[in-house]
């Protein structure tokens, strides 16, 4: 189990590179309409324009032994950039560690890795939306995509009987990760949630799977970014109109839920006595 963690951790690191790289060149083409390909051609520096070289791409270990700085430039790295990847590492190998199925059945298994490859897509979007308040489609419908095809997957796998009641709880997790939001946008007209926070829904009740953990996940969304922002408020930097990246929090949520929801959901079900 160590060795198979510390292999998801290494692989996480390099897919952390892989979503700085992507969100750098997705928010170019947004720009400036750069033919800038998200999955071929080389690496550079965003300051100085620099092709890199490969011992400037090792995850986390290029940054440290250039304290930070461009080996071609001298202009400063982001800290955005060790920090996405070892954040990519960590959920890869917390994944493993703590998933809530059993991974040796083929459904949970392709759930499993559908799910390591939807972070990608999360993480990219967290990313996105923190630094911009934006969360392209160019990044979303892949990572629903990826979600789908490891859902389908997994209700395929499932006895006959089972099959019609998972894909009605997926249904059920879409609404209600996605259809709610959809109803304040509406109400709002846009004002209190993005339509992006709408179309993620679909990526978050897909991965999640269930409307109960449809639920927690917002609820769970609703404390953290009160929690980030009330300080803010209190300080009077921030205002009740000022907006703030709502993604991040729900994407935080998910990884929560998914891995630690169940259990929580059990407890509230059996204290209420349903």
């Amino acid at each position: 189990m160590f060795w198979i963690a510390a292999g998801l951790f290494l692989l996480g690191l390099c897919a952390g590179s892989f979503v700085n790289a992507a969100v750098w060149r997705i928010r170019q083409q947004a720009k400036n309409q750069d033919d800038l390909s998200v999955l071929t051609g080389r690496s550079q520096c965003v300051k100085c324009g620099h092709t890199l070289a490969a011992k400037d791409l090792i995850p986390i270990i290029s940054w440290l032994s250039l304290n930070g700085r461009c080996r071609y430039c001298n202009k400063p790295i982001s800290r955005q950039y060790p920090l996405v990847e070892l954040l990519a590492g960590l959920t890869f190998a917390v994944s493993y560690l703590f998933w809530p199925q059993d991974l040796s059945e083929y459904g949970n298994l392709a759930l499993f890795i559908s799910w390591l490859m939807a972070s990608v897509g999360l993480l990219a979007l967290a990313v996105y939306d923190f630094k911009w308040l934006l969360l392209p489609n160019r990044i979303l419908y892949p990572t629903f995509a990826v979600a789908a095809a490891g859902r389908l997957i997994y209700i395929l796998n499932l006895e006959d009987l089972d099959k019609m009641q998972a894909v009605l709880d997926w249904g059920l997790a879409v609404i209600v990760a996605s259809g709610i939001f959809w109803q304040i946008h509406l109400i709002s007209k846009g004002r209190w949630i993005g339509y992006g926070d709408v179309r993620l829904g679909l990526v978050t009740g897909t991965l999640l799977g269930t409307p109960s953990k449809g639920f927690l996940m917002i609820f769970t969304a609703s404390v953290l970014g009160t929690l980030y922002v009330l300080p803010t408020i209190l300080r009077r930097k921030t205002s009740l109109e000022t907006r703030i990246p709502f993604g991040p929090f729900l994407i935080l949520a998910t990884v929560l839920v998914l891995l630690f929801g169940q259990p929580i959901i059990d407890w509230y079900i059996d204290s209420v006595g349903l």
